[in-house]
């Protein structure tokens, strides 16, 4: 006799076994493989990655040791100066024409080269210092046209016109003249010759825009602002005050020494005063137009350097 099949809940026929085989008990036991956290990536890419890290930062490693050599050399004031000049393009830009510029770069490897980190220091403060004075008031200096040209923005002949006599004291403590007892001379001419370029800058730049009364310096007339060789209480009062400022900064540097930071304000002083003198008997005179601006400059801030070195020879009797 048939027995008859209970109907099933499922759609299919299922067969279930009270326990597993010991096959499949052994299949699930087995662990899992990790599942990879990233993505499988080029391993030949990597490998290139890996190689570009390790070069830049060897690159970077030598650059550095390049910049801290000390003494200076040429191949490090060559590379900061030119990461110096890109950081501060901006800066240089508002002050300088491209050719400015050039003679800039010039004039800073040089600098850094002969008296290292201090120097261009001093050379940057000089710079920040007088941009900061020729821009003061540049659009009353249009109208009254005695502004400086291109709106302040200084050229090759002023750049040269003011780093002249600092350039001939770089190239002398590069060379070692005179030996080691003169290297502190050389040092000291150069901060002198900036102090005295910074203070006839400032007071000339001053004295144009505040000036009250100008007086030529020959017969104290009064003559209008921008005359050649004229003088006022204002801009010689900031002049002054420019010279001890710079004066001050290189001494904080340990360029010069107390002593000699009031060295270079005194022949700062006397040399613009020879200066001025000059620019009103002979500047712009007949027989003399080739005493312009730049070459006065240069006479300025030679008198600097050398009244400076004299007086710590003579006076002070290092």
């Amino acid at each position: 006799m048939a027995t008859a099949l209970l109907p099933s809940t499922h759609p299919f026929p299922l067969r279930f076994s009270p326990t597993p085989s010991p096959k499949l008990r052994q299949f699930s036991s087995l662990p899992l493989p990790p599942k990879p956290l990233f993505p499988k990536s080029n391993p030949n890419r990597s490998l290139k990655t890996v190689v570009r890290a390790e070069s830049l930062q060897s690159l970077v490693s030598v650059a550095v040791n390049i910049v801290q050599s000390n003494p200076p050399t040429w191949q490090s004031a060559l590379l900061t100066n030119l990461l110096i000049f890109v950081a501060g393009s901006p800066i240089l830009a508002s002050g300088l024409s491209v050719s400015g510029i050039a003679s800039a770069f010039l004039l800073g490897t040089l600098t850094w080269r002969a008296f290292g980190p201090s120097g261009f220091l001093l050379v940057a403060t000089y710079f920040v210092i007088g941009t900061a004075a020729t821009k003061v008031k540049m659009a009353q200096k249009e109208a009254q046209g005695v502004a400086e040209k291109r709106k302040g923005r200084r050229g090759l002949g002023s750049v040269i016109g003011s780093s002249a006599a600092g350039c001939v004291c770089a190239l002398l403590m590069i060379n070692n003249i005179g030996g080691e007892s003169f290297r502190q001379l050389w040092r000291l001419g150069f901060v002198a010759s900036f102090c005295t370029k910074l203070s006839d800058t400032v007071s000339s730049e001053i004295g144009k825009a505040y000036g009250r009364i100008t007086y030529l310096v020959t017969t104290f007339r009064i003559v209008p602002r921008g005359t050649e060789g004229a003088i006022s209480l204002e801009g010689t009062f900031a002049g002054l005050l420019a010279a001890s400022v710079l004066a001050f900064v290189g001494c904080l540097l340990g360029d010069i020494t107390a002593s000699e930071a009031i060295v270079c304000v005194v022949a700062s002083q006397i040399a613009n005063l020879g200066e001025s003198i000059i620019g009103a008997v002979l500047q712009e005179k007949e027989g003399f137009q080739w005493l312009n601006n730049d070459v006065v400059n240069v006479i300025n801030i030679s008198m600097g350097s050398i009244l400076a070195i004299l007086m710590q020879q003579l006076i002070l009797g290092h």
